[in-house]
C-alpha cells in the first residue's frame, strides 16, 4: 500500500483546529501526527477527523503535551506510552499500525537549558526511547518514528550554529542520543532526498524569524530501511507557517510507496 504520511507540531489543536483541518484538506495524507495538542483524551476531537475520513488515537492529559495519529489507512493495535514506562515527563509518546506501517508518533521534552535538571531528563527520556524501540522493534520491521524531537541533527540544520552555541537542541549529548536511535537503524527520509543546509521546520513567533528565515529542523520522519527504500519524496510545507495564527512548526511530510 502506498501513503502519504505526515508530521506536525500543532502548538495548541484547540487553537489551531481551523488550520489542522483546512491544512488536512489539502494535503490529503494518509497518516497525520499530531505532537503538542495541549488536550486531554475526553477533549479531542475525534468526531471532527471521523467526518474527514480518519480513525483516530490521542493520548493527553490537558497539560502542555499530547500527541495523536490520524490515519484514514487504518488504524491497529494503538498503544500510549512507551509500554510499561509511566509517563514521568507527561503524555509523550502513541502509537498504531497505520496501513501495514508502524508508526510511532514522539514528542521529545525540549530540555530548557544545558546542564539543567529538564536538560538531563531529556536525555534520559532519549535513552528510554531508544531502549523502547530496541525492546518492542527491530530494523527490519516496517517502522516510523516521527515527531517533534526537538534535536536539530547538525549544523545543517540551523540557521546560525553560533547562534545557538550553549543552547539545548544543538548540544553534542542531545545529538548523541539522537545518533544512537539513528545507529540502531532508523534514517532521516528527508536528507534521504535532500544534503543542503537550511531547510527548516521551526520558527520562532519573536523578531520576525519566520520572514529572515531564521530556524532550525528539529521535526523529522525516520524510518527503517523497508520503509526508506519506499520512500519516493520528501517536503516540509512552509506555507503551514504563513496567514492568521500559525504553529511554530510546519508539517513533514513523506511519500511512501508500495511494497
Amino acid at each position: 500500500m502506498s501513503l502519504v504520511l505526515a508530521t506536525w507540531n500543532v502548538n495548541s489543536l484547540r487553537a489551531r483546529i481551523g488550520r489542522v483541518v483546512e491544512w488536512i484538506e489539502y494535503a490529503e495524507p494518509d497518516v497525520l501526527c499530531l505532537q503538542e495538542t495541549k488536550m486531554n483524551d475526553s477533549a479531542f476531537p475525534e468526531g471532527v477527523f471521523n467526518d474527514l475520513g480518519y480513525s483516530s488515537v490521542h493520548h493527553g492529559d490537558g497539560g502542555w503535551n499530547g500527541v495523536a495519529i490520524l490515519s484514514k489507512v487504518g488504524l491497529e493495535d494503538a498503544e500510549k506510552g512507551m509500554g510499561d514506562r509511566v509517563d514521568e515527563m507527561g503524555c509523550r509518546v502513541v502509537s498504531a499500525d497505520c496501513g501495514g506501517i508502524r508508526v510511532v508518533c514522539v514528542y521529545v521534552p525540549n530540555g530548557r537549558e544545558v546542564g539543567s535538571k529538564f536538560y538531563h531528563d531529556k536525555l534520559d527520556w532519549l535513552a528510554s526511547l531508544r531502549s523502547y524501540i530496541a525492546r518492542r522493534y527491530r530494523p527490519t520491521d516496517a517502522l516510523v518514528v516521527c515527531g517533534d524531537f526537538n534535536i536539530a541533527p547538525d549544523e545543517r540544520d540551523v540557521w546560525d550554529e553560533k547562534a545557538f552555541e550553549g543552547a539545548t537542541h544543538v548540544s553534542d549529548s542531545e545529538r548523541a542520543a539522537l545518533n544512537d536511535l539513528l545507529a540502531w537503524g532508523l534514517s532521516d527520509c528527508l536528507r534521504a532526498h535532500y544534503s543542503q543546509a537550511d531547510l527548516f521546520s521551526w520558527w520562532d513567533y519573536r523578531g520576525g524569524a519566520f520572514h529572515k528565515h531564521q530556524g532550525m529542523r528539529i521535526d523529522l520522519i525516520l524510518a527503517t530501511m523497508p520503509v526508506l527504500s519506499r520512500c519516493s519524496f520528501s517536503l516540509m510545507d512552509r506555507n503551514a507557517r504563513k496567514g492568521d495564527k500559525p504553529s511554530d512548526h510546519i508539517p513533514v511530510m513523506a511519500w511512501i510507496g508500495d511494497e
